[in-house]
């Protein structure tokens, strides 16, 4: 009799323990949407493409927006708050989200449309991860948001920038890697263009390279002696041998009208030279924003609260602020910004639809 009793007694402490320890444990939809109980612990990364995450452009503006959500949750860079994995190569895509895997971070950015496939692979593995696909779309994956912007309607307005500020008829495009994300760049742009000054002629060439300066100054080289003397860019790191290629002629000939028009992110700072006659100029026109930072902290807040938008796809436009021109609109004249106003109602109410391909 008494060790029946022992034995239901003992019957009864387990199942309170058993019953107390999955109280205590965290469930995989909890880790999936960051603890709903308490986000302390949430910790989010992002692995660059190839440009690194000092491009001057997308990847450094996603890494801005990282920081500034680290910084307002009193988080530490690293392993136990915000980081980020650098692709040397495409190579390494797999192998940077694997290991933010590994590491257990609750959100995992995959900044640009390269790393698709990774992620597609990656996430696919790893049910219970989360993961983000910046500029490019993935479907039928519940744990994978998919944020895009309208890069076309933002560079019709650099566009019309373009247009209305050369003195020379001719603009250039210079594109990183030929794909759909930078399609919409060289057709907002060109059809920016062509709204305004329908006479201009556009030189269009790509670098097949996200990362080559040097092949971004040549291309700037030859555009700049046809006549150009604005060249719009889309092609991240390679982008910067624009801006030196600029910044050399504008020392060399102070008097010269050479512009650049940035990408991505304010690249005002990048314009800056000290020319032959003592003086300081800035070779940047302007800079069509793309803002990668706002898209990356707005993300990751929601993933911190438990409310990560698994499968849908976000989309950031002119209505929203996430894309349009740079701050630094010193080199603008006050008739042609009222012009791009004019424009960007336009394409707001619907009344301009601009394309996606060129």
């Amino acid at each position: 009799m008494k060790k029946r009793t022992f034995a239901l007694a003992l019957t009864a402490v387990l199942a309170t323990s058993l019953v107390l320890g999955a109280c205590g444990s965290k469930s995989s939809d909890d880790k999936k949407g960051g603890s709903k109980d308490s986000d302390k612990n949430f910790t989010v990364a992002m692995v660059t493409d190839t440009g690194g995450v000092d491009d001057r452009s997308f990847n450094q503006s996603a890494w801005e927006g990282l920081k500034a959500f680290g910084s307002e949750n009193k988080m530490k860079k690293g392993q136990s708050g915000y980081n980020y994995l650098q692709s040397a190569s495409e190579a390494d895509y797999k192998t940077n989200l694997n290991t933010a895997v590994r590491s257990n971070y609750d959100l995992i950015f995959g900044i640009g449309y390269k790393l698709k496939e990774a992620i597609e692979t990656v996430s696919k593995q790893n049910p219970d991860n989360h993961f983000a696909i910046v500029d490019d779309t993935i479907d039928d994956r519940d744990n994978v948001v998919s944020i895009g912007f309208k890069d076309n309607d933002g560079s019709f307005l650099v566009g019309v920038v373009a247009g209305l500020t050369t003195k020379t008829n001719k603009v250039g495009f210079v594109g990183g890697v030929k794909g759909t994300v930078i399609d919409r760049f060289e057709a907002g742009f060109v059809e920016g263009v062509k709204a305004v000054n329908p006479d201009a002629k556009i030189d269009v060439q790509y670098a097949n390279d996200f990362a080559k300066a040097d092949k971004g100054q040549q291309i700037a080289s030859t555009m700049y002696s046809s006549g150009v003397d604005i060249i719009f860019h889309a092609a991240g790191g390679t982008g910067n041998g624009v801006f030196a290629e600029a910044k050399n002629l504008k020392k060399k000939d102070p008097k010269r009208a050479v512009w650049v028009i940035g990408v991505d992110r304010d690249q005002w700072d990048e314009g800056k030279v000290k020319a032959s006659d003592g003086k300081e100029y800035n070779v940047t026109l302007t800079s069509e924003i793309k803002r990668v930072d706002v898209a990356v902290k707005d993300l990751s807040a929601r993933a911190k609260k438990g409310d990560f938008p698994g499968g849908e796809k976000i989309q950031y436009g002119l209505d929203k602020d996430a894309v349009g021109l740079s701050p630094h609109q010193d080199n603008i004249t006050p008739d042609i910004l009222k012009k791009v106003d004019e424009y960007k109602k336009k394409i707001v109410n619907g009344d301009i639809k601009v394309p996606e391909k060129p």
